[in-house]
């Protein structure tokens, strides 16, 4: 492991960039000795003509307007390499921003047309996935499950999520997790699943703490599908 990390988002135009979405946000937060270091890359980038889809200015609060004056991704693609050589990436569903980045690169036919070819990548996603099972961990549910407040979450944004999943990676590799039932159980997130939530029928027994953390993780596979749905 690098000792130097990197937290990184990105916000598109859309999911698909084999269809043309672009990168229009880039967010960097540096993690050094287990702590943000207070170093910082961000940078809105102009998709070029390819228009936002609704659904994104929706999550993102960015019109293209905002979009018109911001640099080309050309233009900024040396600070942003310069930025994450040689570190390790900290991503959230890392093959996303992934994929997004190296078609960027790829685009403008830059030297390096991998990231991962100048920086290791950690996926925060995938380690959630091992430690909460079945469970909702997109970065909402998996922030909101380890105790990470004080951010707005009105509106998402690169720089923002970078700084949340700084935060939300340190929990996750501290050694301080726990399988909070009634935590879990009081997730808002979980209203997506709603009416399956609300023909359950529980039946009281008793049980030791481990019979009711594997019950609870049995309930909550119910929901798995669409919870790999919205970390898409």
């Amino acid at each position: 492991m690098s000792a130097r990390l990197i937290s990184f988002d990105t916000e598109t135009t859309g999911l698909d960039f084999s269809t043309g979405d672009r990168v229009i946000e880039i967010g960097c937060v540096e993690i050094i000795g287990r702590e943000k270091s207070g170093k910082e890359f961000q940078t809105y980038i102009n998709p070029e003509g390819k228009e936002i889809s609704k659904e994104a200015q929706e999550i993102t609060n960015i019109s293209p307007e905002q979009l018109d004056e911001a640099p080309k991704f050309k233009d900024i693609a040396n600070k942003l390499i310069d930025f994450v050589n040689g570190a390790e990436l900290v991503i959230h569903n890392a093959e996303f921003d992934i994929g997004f980045i190296n078609n960027e690169l790829k685009k403008i036919k830059h030297e390096v047309s991998d990231i991962r070819d100048i920086c290791t990548v950690f996926d925060t996603l995938i380690h959630a996935r091992k430690i909460f099972p079945g469970q909702r961990n997109n970065l909402d549910a998996l922030s909101s499950r380890l105790g990470i407040s004080g951010y707005d979450r009105t509106h998402h944004g690169a720089l923002l999520d970078a700084q949340i999943l700084a935060e939300t990676y340190l929990n996750l590799t501290g050694g301080q997790v726990t399988f909070d039932l009634a935590q879990n159980t009081a997730n808002p997130d979980i209203k997506e699943d709603k009416s399956q939530k609300t023909n359950l029928q529980f039946i009281k027994f008793s049980s030791n703490n481990t019979d009711e953390i594997e019950h609870n993780k049995f309930k909550e596979m119910m929901a798995e599908r669409k919870e790999k749905e919205a970390n898409r």
